[in-house]
């Protein structure tokens, strides 16, 4: 579905619109902008306060596109044309969409504010602007900052898509301890704008300021008549004279604040575990071992190290831990030299072995971590994930964390998350960027030197408690406990902290809480920050507590996260906000064509002062210079990797259409598929063909392999069909509505998909056959491509029309939506449709 106007993407993470300023986008001013962010006790409040002019004679539409870091909640959205509010209401997730239907099916324009996957990616909501009046957008989201290796980052990108009159980011920060540092970075601190940006720091407060002329606009790196695109980085650290920490009190609920410096460093064991199987081919491997030499650098010489490759095969370096002394560090980096890729993936074999290594090695004294590094599934070995996670649960039995690395998008980060959180690890995913080296590095300096283990933060005389048990304490991070104080008594309130140091186990006890009674006025609008601080932490720990949890333990949990949700107007995985004219109000509603209607053959009646409405298409794409159009056809969109950029290309298949997938000339494999008819729906079938005799045929209910004479049915909710004989060198894995398929050198997978109701089939390449004989829409390698503005890029040596869009990436089970370069499909796959189409599968 293609958007009108022009799309605002507003957050700390990413704060934007899309499109130049021509066409459609000449036809409004963004008079005004800005971003007031202030953070009081770690905890951020961010506004975002967006006034728009619609300079025409007609009304102009405009979408409202928001992006929120997963760190981050949406509390509050609200929107004023000629005087009157609108307000958005958050509602449990399965009310609000039926709110929605309900407004669309009695004419009225609704729109939805909806999280996508786990981490809140996307809020999309249009609003049509009478002629010559204005609209004011406003966006409040919250989020307590994290502390790694020694400050605190509040990140604001702007891209506002034109030129501003009023440009403003204020950011205040007000800490009861004291403030260490303050420093501003980021491409909007440099060279030509160095000098719209303005810091002051006293001893409890600091003020960060970028106002940036018209010229500093137009005339900065990377600017011109689209504005502004870059980021700042506001890094500070707190003053911290007690080593038992911080705690601070408001309203009846406390937050305490454990971070102490002056521990010694504990000696470590850890273990790296490293997926060398074939998909890790290229770029993976190279910065893995990159990455590697530059870790082994920063051992120190009390700890000790193991390194474990595996594939279908687990092949540690040596069978024991080593001590990190200069010649053993030598002979690590030459063997990390000659890592390469090969084989499947057996990450449970991997892991144990892992294990075993440190429960080998004990050490009075020292702290265990095992640190795995995976780009995919488990394909060898045990390959049922459940058992995978129960085999490893009991291995490491609590004595020490794992954390679990997944190097691209084609890893199954929630199975990884699991792992890793019910072994007292996180999860972090890699992205696949010239920087993953640095990615990987960046991770290790994290959790580099402890300096506690097995801490226990009790409390007495306070309830509804977050977390107060934690595996490590890592020097740079900061441990954080929220709760309620028993009838706001602070005489009756005590802390007690019992860890374990380098020599001895260490106590806190005693701290007395502080009252925060100077708080800015935008906390002061809030019935109590605290409590919010409280309320945030809980859900998040909430949301992570569920992921490892079945049955009715998992509903009941999720009852919590979403009747705190709803109780703070938090939009979070089981919530959404909506935002609606209330019944029984006059509505002017903006007709839009239906799909598959050509644009222009309905006319779009835009009279009202007010359209907002949800953009629930499998794709959204903006189109400067269009006020709303419609594919001729319904479309199935798809993505195309590109070396060394962030953002992949995609590009739009009719729907319906058969395809050639991929073929292989060296090992005589074909893969065709036939597009579902409805748009965005994926395959209604895909067929494998091995040999003459032998293919693999799939569809949304069953699966067949047919052998010569020999024909096997399987159905995708067969809980005993992990491992499927099938003779050759062809290995059929069905597992949770996906089937892995190895033939050869080749590996792909079949993922089942369910959307509104419907399913549909994706086809995912997991290795690639080898050299470069290989065609269909999927053989193609990843295409480079150069960015020469917003709408132009250089491929194959051509410049080429290009446009922002988005796509679901449907090669992952989660299916996140992902931004994405819409061009031409003949620019990418250099030739025409019908040079991929098959009349038979």
């Amino acid at each position: 579905m293609d958007g009108a106007a022009a799309v605002f993407v507003l957050s700390l993470l990413f704060i934007g619109l899309d499109g130049a300023p021509t066409g459609k986008s000449s036809n409004w001013d963004i008079y005004s902008f800005h971003i007031n962010s202030t953070v009081t006790s770690r905890y951020a409040i961010t506004v975002i306060t967006s006034r728009v002019a619609n300079r025409r004679n007609e009304s102009t539409e405009i979408d409202f596109h928001v992006k929120i870091p997963k760190t981050a909640f949406i509390s509050k959205f609200r929107m004023t044309i000629d005087g009157q509010t609108y307000d958005g209401i958050v509602k449990q997730k399965e009310e609000a969409k039926k709110q929605y239907t309900a407004a669309v099916t009695r004419g009225q324009s609704a729109g939805l504010v909806s999280s996508v996957g786990r981490t809140l990616e996307d809020f999309k909501t249009s609003v049509a602007v009478a002629a010559h009046s204005k609209v004011t957008f406003e966006l409040t989201y919250e989020e307590l900052l994290q502390r790694r290796l020694g400050k605190y980052e509040l990140l604001i990108n702007a891209q506002p898509g034109q030129i501003v009159k009023d440009f403003r980011i204020d950011v205040k920060i007000y800490e009861k301890p004291g403030i260490n540092f303050l420093e501003v970075k980021g491409s909007l601190a440099e060279k030509d704008l160095d000098n719209a940006v303005t810091k002051l720091c006293t001893e409890k407060e600091a003020w960060a300021y970028f106002y940036p002329t018209h010229d500093q606009q137009m005339q900065c790196d990377g600017c011109g008549e689209t504005g502004l695109n870059g980021d700042l980085k506001i890094l500070y650290d707190v003053n911290r004279p007690l080593s038992q920490g911080d705690v601070v009190e408001h309203g009846g609920y406390f937050v305490h604040f454990f971070a102490p410096t002056d521990l010694p460093r504990i000696p470590k064991n850890v273990v790296f575990i490293i997926d060398q199987s074939g998909s890790m081919h290229g770029h993976k491997m190279m910065q893995t071992r990159d990455a590697l030499l530059r870790i082994l650098d920063d051992l120190a010489e009390e700890d000790y190290f193991g390194l474990i490759l595996f594939d279908s095969l687990v092949t540690p370096w040596k069978y024991e831990l080593l001590q990190a002394t200069p010649r053993n560090l030598e002979m690590a980096k030459a063997f990390v030299r000659t890592i390469t890729d090969r084989g499947a993936t057996d990450i449970n074999a991997a892991v144990l072995r892992g294990v075993e290594m440190i429960n080998n090695h004990p050490r009075e004294g020292s702290a265990s971590i095992l640190i795995l590094l995976t780009d995919g599934d488990p394909t060898s070995g045990e390959t049922n994930q459940g058992t995978i996670q129960s085999n490893v649960r009991n291995a490491i039995g609590k004595k020490f964390p794992l954390y679990c690395l997944g190097f691209g998008f084609d890893v199954n980060f929630e199975f990884l998350q699991k792992m890793a959180k019910e072994n007292s690890g996180v999860a972090r995913r890699i992205y696949q960027d010239s920087d993953a080296a640095l990615q990987l590095k960046g991770f290790y300096e994290e959790v580099a030197t402890p300096l506690l283990t097995g801490v226990q933060m009790n409390y007495t005389g306070a309830t509804n408690l977050t977390q107060t048990t934690f595996s490590h304490y890592y020097n740079g991070s900061e441990l954080v406990v929220a709760g309620h104080i028993d009838d706001n008594n602070i005489h009756d309130f005590r802390t007690d902290i019992i860890a374990i140091s380098k020599h001895s186990k260490v106590m806190y006890s005693d701290i007395k809480p502080t009252k925060d009674e100077k708080l800015p006025a935008v906390m002061s609008d809030f019935e109590n920050f605290l409590k919010r601080l409280w309320a945030c932490l809980t859900v998040k720990q909430l949301l992570e507590k569920e992921l490892m949890l079945t049955g009715e333990e998992k509903e009941t949990v999720k009852k919590q996260v979403i009747d705190l949700s709803l109780k703070y107007s938090f939009v979070t995985p089981h919530t959404s906000m909506v935002v609606t004219k209330p019944q029984g109000e006059d509505s002017h509603v903006a007709h839009k064509p239906k799909e598959g209607e050509e644009p222009g053959k309905t006319p779009l009646e835009v009279s009202p002062p007010l359209l907002l409405s949800i953009l629930l298409a499998h794709v959204t794409l903006t189109s400067p210079g269009l006020l709303l159009s419609f594919p001729a056809a319904p479309t199935v969109r798809f993505l195309l990797a590109a070396d060394g950029q962030a953002a992949p290309l995609c590009f739009d298949i009719p729907a319906g259409t058969s395809l050639k997938l991929l073929q292989d000339p060296g090992s005589g494999i074909l893969i065709n598929g036939q597009l579902s008819s409805m748009a965005n729906k994926g395959f209604q079938k895909i067929v494998i063909h091995i040999n003459a005799e032998k293919y693999i045929e799939f569809d949304t209910s069953k699966i067949i392999l047919k052998d010569g004479q020999n024909t096997t049915s399987y159905m995708w909710t067969d809980e005993d069909n992990e491992h499927i004989p099938t003779g050759d060198s062809l290995l059929l894995i069905i597992r949770e509505n996906e089937a892995d398929i190895t033939i050869a050198t080749i590996r792909v997978v079949i993922l089942l998909h369910q959307r509104n109701g419907e399913k549909f089939l994706w086809l995912a390449i997991r290795k690639r056959p080898l050299g470069n004989a290989s065609s269909g829409l999927i053989g193609k390698p990843p295409v480079t491509h150069e960015k020469i503005h917003a709408t132009k890029l250089r491929i194959h040596g051509k410049e080429v029309d290009a446009s922002s869009g988005s796509a679901q990436d449907y090669s992952i089970k989660a299916a996140p939506e992902v931004t994405c370069m819409l061009v031409n499909l003949n620019v990418v796959l250099q030739g025409e449709l019908s040079d991929f189409t098959v009349s038979q599968l």
